[in-house]
């Protein structure tokens, strides 16, 4: 099914961390896509066509990323998850949510889940991991905001993060994908996204907390290819879910909307029908 022309709309709408780009496809319940770090909303591009089909689909640019711009300080990803509420709020989308995030959007939604119950009627968190960066990763990471802020998104930048974001059997096999990472990266106001980073990644903290308050149901989804976030640990994550399950797909690392999105669409397909399936059962007498 394809989603027509005339509903594919776009806005710009003011929150706490800066004006964010916001684009709604399709109608039906809604459902609110937000992406990784590093890249845009166009990393959810390949989904787009199979979950329009079931849901009103809210497709927001987080804050240096984009065209969204962002509050000239640094900011926290309790901050990005009260700007979602806004721009839900500014659509005058007031019934729960359908939350489906990557990475970033993972942290957001769970925030929102455990916070906002209200706001949230369930959390898909693909390649999202649970505890704050590893020594490794802090150091990696200022590494590359170091590189970027010499040279931009440029040569080793644009290869270190893309050996990062996607696995090897992608970069091998994918080039379209490789090419979107580049393109993501330029795009974006350079010292907005190095802001975006040292923000939402540097200063992520644990969110076991969050999640033992998350009453909704949970997909964990993670890439086989994501050392950051390997099988046990989302497996462990679900362990502190009430409603939780865990999928895990091949061949991919972050970005799973972008590196298997016929898998990722399917699982969440799935996960939607089994909610509606669950909210339309008859309690027995």
């Amino acid at each position: 099914m394809t989603t027509p022309a005339s509903a594919d709309r776009r806005y710009r709408i003011p929150t706490v961390v800066g004006a964010l780009a916001v684009r709604v496809i399709g109608d039906g319940p809604p459902a609110v896509l937000w992406h990784s770090l590093f890249v845009d909303s166009r990393s959810w591009q390949r989904m787009v066509p199979e979950l329009a089909t079931r849901r009103r689909l809210v497709l927001v640019e987080g804050p240096g990323h984009g065209a969204s711009g962002d509050p000239g300080r640094p900011y926290t990803n309790e901050e990005c998850t009260e700007a979602a509420v806004a721009v839900l709020d500014d659509l005058d989308l007031r019934e729960p949510v359908d939350w489906v995030g990557n990475a970033w959007g993972g942290h957001l939604g769970t925030i929102l889940a455990a916070t906002h119950p209200e706001r949230c009627r369930s959390l898909v968190a693909l390649g999202t991991p649970v505890a704050g960066l590893t020594t490794a990763e802090r150091a990696r990471t200022h590494l590359l905001l170091g590189l970027h802020r010499l040279i931009g998104a440029r040569g080793p930048v644009v290869q270190g993060a893309t050996n990062v974001l996607l696995s090897g059997h992608t970069r091998s096999h994918d080039p379209e994908a490789v090419a979107l990472v580049g393109e993501c990266l330029r795009r974006a106001e350079p010292h907005m996204l190095r802001n975006a980073v040292a923000s939402v990644s540097l200063h992520r903290t644990d969110q076991t907390p969050y999640l033992r308050r998350i009453e909704q149901p949970t997909m964990l989804v993670t890439g086989a290819e994501h050392h950051g976030y390997l099988p046990e640990q989302a497996r462990a994550a679900a362990g502190l879910l009430r409603r939780g399950r865990v999928e895990v797909v091949p061949d991919a690392a972050y970005l799973i909307p972008l590196e298997a999105p016929a898998q990722a669409a399917a699982l969440v397909l799935d996960f939607w029908a089994a909610l509606e399936r669950d909210a339309g059962a008859t309690p027995p007498d």
